[in-house]
C-alpha cells in the first residue's frame, strides 16, 4: 500500500511538470511571435538618418567668410549676381542669394546705391548697362543712331549674349566692325545702304591720292593728334610688347625697284666723268 501511494504521488508530480513546462513553451512561443509582429512595420520604415553637423558647419563658416570680407569684395559678389541674371532683387533676396546681408551692413548698401553699374528704385536693385537695350534689333537701332560710331566696350554689358548679335549684324552686313590693334577700342558703325555704288569724281580722287602721308605709323597717329583726332592704333605700345616679347617690331623695307629715267642716265655719266676723268 505504501508503495502504490508512493507511486501515485510521484505520478501527479510529473503531470504537473509537464503542465508547467507547456505552459512556459507556449508563453514564450506567443513572446517571439509578437516580438516578430512589432518588428515587422519597422522592417519596412526607411532607417532614419542620423543628423551630422559637419555640411551646417561647413555652410555657417562660409557665409561668416563673405559678411567677414571687405566691402568691395561683397559689393562685387552682388554686382555679378545681378549682371548674370539680370533680375531685381530686394536686399533680402539678394541675401539669400550672396549671403550678403545689406540690411545689416550699411556701407555696402549705400555703395551699391550709389554705384553707376545698379539702378535702385527704392526697393529692388537691378544692373544699369551703359545703353538700355535687350535684343539684336534694339541693338541694331541704337547703331543706326550713332552714325559716327560707338565704342564695343560700351556695348559689352548691355545683355548677356551682345556680342554674338554683333557679330551676327556684321555677317549679315548691317554694320561693320573696325579692329585694331586695342579690342578695347573696337568701334560699330552702321552700313548705310545708299552708299553703297555712289561715284566719285576723278579730281576728288586724284586729289586723294596726291595726298602724301608719312612713311612711319608713328608720324601718322602724332599727325591725327595733332588735328584732335583719336588714332584708332597704338603702334608705340604694339612695338614695345613685340619688343617684350622678341619679336621684331619693324619689319625688313623691301628694296625699291631702281626704275630707269632720263635723270638716272645723267647721273650715271657724271659719275663716269669722275672716274673716268671724262674719257669715252
Amino acid at each position: 500500500m505504501a508503495l502504490q501511494e508512493s507511486l501515485a504521488r510521484f505520478k501527479k508530480q510529473q503531470e504537473k511538470c509537464q503542465a508547467i513546462a507547456s505552459n512556459a513553451a507556449a508563453k514564450h512561443a506567443s513572446s517571439r511571435s509578437a516580438a516578430a509582429a512589432q518588428a515587422a512595420p519597422n522592417a519596412s520604415r526607411p532607417p532614419v538618418p542620423q543628423i551630422k553637423f559637419s555640411n551646417d558647419t561647413e555652410r555657417l563658416q562660409h557665409i561668416n567668410s563673405i559678411r567677414k570680407a571687405p566691402a568691395g569684395a561683397q559689393i562685387k559678389r552682388v554686382i555679378d549676381l545681378l549682371y548674370e541674371t539680370r533680375e531685381a532683387f530686394t536686399p533680402e533676396q539678394i541675401n539669400e542669394a550672396t549671403y550678403v546681408d545689406m540690411n545689416a551692413n550699411k556701407n555696402v548698401f549705400e555703395s551699391l546705391r550709389n554705384n553707376p553699374k545698379v539702378n535702385y528704385d527704392g526697393r529692388r536693385f537691378r544692373y544699369k548697362a551703359k545703353h538700355d537695350v535687350k535684343g539684336k534689333d534694339e541693338l541694331l537701332s541704337l547703331i543706326k543712331r550713332n552714325t559716327e560710331g560707338i565704342l564695343i566696350i560700351d556695348l559689352k554689358d548691355a545683355y548677356p549674349n551682345v556680342m554674338e548679335d554683333l557679330q551676327a549684324l556684321k555677317a549679315e552686313a548691317k554694320i561693320w566692325l573696325l579692329s585694331n590693334f586695342d579690342s578695347q577700342e573696337d568701334i560699330a558703325y552702321p552700313n548705310d545702304p545708299r552708299l553703297v555704288g555712289i561715284k566719285v569724281d576723278d579730281d576728288l580722287k586724284q586729289l586723294f591720292r596726291s595726298i602724301e602721308l608719312p612713311r612711319d605709323m608713328l608720324d601718322v597717329e602724332k599727325d591725327l593728334q595733332k588735328n584732335g583726332m583719336k588714332p584708332a592704333t597704338n603702334t608705340a605700345k604694339r612695338r614695345a610688347a613685340a619688343q617684350v616679347q622678341g619679336i621684331s617690331s619693324q619689319s625688313k623695307p623691301k628694296k625699291k625697284k631702281r626704275e630707269i629715267t632720263k635723270r638716272t642716265k645723267l647721273t650715271n655719266v657724271h659719275m663716269r666723268d669722275l672716274l673716268f676723268g671724262g674719257s669715252s
